[in-house]
C-alpha cells in the first residue's frame, strides 16, 4: 500500500497554520533555539522566496509560548521555559512603494495598531518615538521584553532603487524608525530584520551596531532553504514519488533535483543548499520546472546591469570580497552585490590568499531563467515570453554554418539599441546579445578571448564552426575583417578540423543604428 504523505506547504508561510492543518515542515527549530538562546539582534539576508517569512513566522509562535505547534520537533526536547512575550511583527512585504507617502503610510498603520493593544501619548509624534513608546508601553504592560520581527525591511528601498531622491527619504524614515532598537535595548529580549538585500554606508543599519549579520554565517547557512540532508531525508518519499510518476530511477531523480535546484552556498567550506519554492513545485507536481524564476525578476536587476554597461559574461566569473557582497550602496558603479543577495549568483569558492569570493550561476534553473529573462532587455525585437522561439532559429543557424541568416537576425535584435555614447559601450551592447544567445543555445562563446598575438573580441565554437568576430565603431567592416588576418586570429583552430568564419563588424550611431556592415571570410581547413 502506497504511503500516504502530508501535503507539501506550497506558499504556506505561516508556522501556525501549517502545524494545526498537517502540512510537512522540515524542523529548522534546533537552529532557532540555538539563534534565540546565543544572541538577541539579528539580520539575515536570503533570496525571495527562500523560507524567510516562515522563518519570521515560527519565531513569532515560539515567543508567544505556543508550546503546542511544536510537538515533535526538535525544540521541544531543548525548550524548558516557553515563556510568552509581546511581539512586534512587522511585514513590509504587502505594500507598493512608489508613492513618497507609501512607506510612512504602511508604518503608520502599524503603529496605530500596536498602540491600540499598548496605548499611545499624544507627546510621541514621530514614527520613532511613537515605536519606543509602543516597545515600552508593551513592556511595562506585560512584564516580559519585547520581541520585534520585521520581514522584508528592504522591500521600499528596493522599488525605488532608481530613485535616489525617494531611495534617500525611505532610508532616513527606516533609519530613524530602526534606531528604537537601539534606544529601547533594555525592553528587547529579542530582534530579527529579514531582507533580500543589505544596504551599506549611510544605512539604515548604521547606527545600529549592536545587530549581528548571520547572512554569510556558517553556522546558520542553512537556516532557511532546504539542504541536502533534509533532502534525502524527511522529503526522500516526495522524491521517490517523483521518480515513479517520471519513470526514472531515485538516482535520476536526485541528480536533475541537484542540476536545476541546487547550488546556493551563502559561506564558505559550507554545503549548497537547495531553492526550497522550486523543490516543493516539483515533488508536489511530480514535474520540474522553472517555478522560482517564473514568479517574477525584479526589474531594478536589468536596470542596474544597463545602466552600469556591465558585461555579463563577467558576470557569470565574478570576483569579489566579504565587504561589497554584504552591502549595497545605491551609489555603486558595481552592480553584483545586489545580484548575489537577490539569488542569481551564489558563492562558487574562496581565494583564502587575496580574501575573494568567485561567484557564479547557482543551478541551470537561475541560469536559463535568467539569461531569457535578460535577452528581450538587450534586444530591440525578441518580446518577453518569445525567447525560446528566437533562440531555436539562432542556434540552428550557428550549428548549420548559416552565418548571413544568424547575422541578418542580431542586425534586427541590435536595430534600436542606443549607440551614441561610445565604441565601448557599443562593443559591450554586442558582447551581451551574443553571450545571451549562445549560452541559452548552449554553445561555446567567449569574449576578448586572448591569442598569442592579440585578443578577439568575439569567439563562438560548435562542433563544426569556429566564428571569430572583430568589431568596430563608425569605422570599417573591411578594416575589422583585416584586424583577424592581420594579428592571425585563427591560427589556434586550425588544427580542429572545423570550418572557421572571420566576420568584421562595423557599428554605427547614425540612422539606420546598430551594425551598419559585416564582411565575411571563411576558412576551409
Amino acid at each position: 500500500m502506497e504511503q500516504q504523505l502530508k501535503n507539501l506547504p506550497i506558499g504556506i508561510q505561516n508556522f501556525e497554520s501549517l502545524r494545526n492543518d498537517g502540512y510537512l515542515y522540515v524542523d529548522k527549530t534546533a537552529l532557532i533555539y540555538k539563534l534565540v538562546s546565543t544572541g538577541r539582534y539579528y539580520f539575515l539576508s536570503r533570496p525571495r522566496r527562500f523560507g524567510k517569512s516562515l522563518l519570521i513566522s515560527t519565531l513569532e509562535a515560539y515567543f508567544q509560548g505556543k508550546k503546542e505547534l511544536f510537538n515533535g520537533l526538535a525544540v521541544e526536547q531543548l525548550e524548558t521555559k516557553w515563556e510568552e512575550h509581546p511581539v512586534l511583527h512587522l511585514d513590509l512585504n504587502t505594500e507598493d512603494y512608489k508613492t513618497p507617502t507609501a512607506l510612512k503610510d504602511k508604518l503608520n498603520l502599524a503603529l496605530a495598531n500596536w498602540e491600540e493593544l499598548y496605548g499611545s501619548n499624544s507627546n510621541e509624534r514621530s514614527l520613532g518615538t511613537r515605536f519606543e513608546g509602543i516597545i515600552r508601553r508593551a513592556y511595562e504592560k506585560t512584564g516580559r521584553r519585547v520581541v520585534i520581527l520585521v520581514d522584508e525591511y528592504d522591500k521600499p528601498m528596493l522599488q525605488v532603487i532608481g530613485n535616489e531622491e525617494l531611495q534617500n527619504e525611505y532610508r532616513g524614515t527606516l533609519k530613524g524608525f530602526y534606531g528604537a532598537l537601539k534606544s529601547m535595548d533594555g525592553c528587547i529580549k529579542f530582534a530579527l530584520l529579514t531582507g533580500v538585500t543589505k544596504f551599506g554606508k549611510v544605512s539604515v543599519f548604521s547606527d545600529l551596531n549592536n545587530l549581528s549579520d548571520i547572512s554569510m554565517d556558517s553556522r546558520y547557512y542553512n537556516i532557511c532553504g532546504i539542504d541536502n540532508e533534509e533532502l534525502n531525508g524527511v522529503m526522500r518519499p516526495y522524491v521517490e514519488r517523483l521518480a515513479k510518476a517520471k519513470s526514472i530511477s531515485i538516482d535520476a531523480a536526485y541528480a536533475e533535483m541537484k542540476r536545476r535546484y541546487d547550488g546556493y552556498h551563502f559561506a564558505d567550506n559550507v554545503g549548497g543548499m537547495y531553492n526550497p519554492f522550486s523543490v516543493l513545485n516539483t515533488l508536489d507536481r511530480c514535474e520540474f520546472g522553472s517555478y522560482w524564476f517564473e514568479t517574477g525578476t525584479p526589474t531594478y536587476l536589468v536596470e542596474l546591469l544597463k545602466t552600469h554597461n556591465y558585461k555579463l559574461e563577467q558576470m557569470a566569473n565574478d570576483v569579489s570580497d566579504a565587504d561589497a557582497l554584504n552591502s549595497i550602496d545605491s551609489t555603486s558603479t558595481n552592480p553584483i552585490p545586489v545580484i548575489f543577495q537577490s539569488g542569481y549568483l551564489t558563492i562558487k569558492g574562496y581565494d583564502e590568499r587575496f580574501g575573494v569570493y568567485k561567484l557564479g550561476f547557482p543551478n541551470e534553473e537561475v541560469k536559463e531563467g535568467f539569461m531569457r529573462y535578460l535577452l528581450p532587455s538587450y534586444t530591440s525585437s525578441v518580446e518577453q515570453g518569445k525567447a525560446k522561439f528566437h533562440i531555436m532559429n539562432f542556434v540552428r543557424e550557428v550549428e548549420n554554418g548559416q552565418v548571413d541568416a544568424f547575422m541578418q537576425r542580431l542586425k534586427s535584435y541590435m536595430a534600436d539599441i542606443p549607440y551614441n555614447h561610445s565604441a565601448k559601450i557599443a562593443e559591450v551592447n554586442f558582447q551581451n546579445v551574443l553571450f545571451l544567445l549562445c549560452n541559452l543555445c548552449g554553445l561555446y562563446t567567449k569574449a576578448e578571448y586572448s591569442t598569442a598575438d592579440g585578443r578577439i573580441d568575439m569567439l563562438i565554437e560548435t562542433a563544426d564552426y569556429v566564428y571569430i568576430f572583430e568589431f568596430k565603431y563608425n569605422k570599417s567592416a573591411s578594416a575589422a575583417l583585416q584586424q583577424i588576418k592581420d594579428n592571425n586570429y585563427a591560427e589556434p583552430f586550425r588544427a580542429s578540423g572545423k570550418k572557421i568564419f572571420l566576420i568584421g563588424v562595423n557599428f554605427q550611431n547614425r540612422k539606420p543604428r546598430g551594425i551598419e556592415r559585416y564582411v565575411v571570410e571563411e576558412i576551409n581547413n
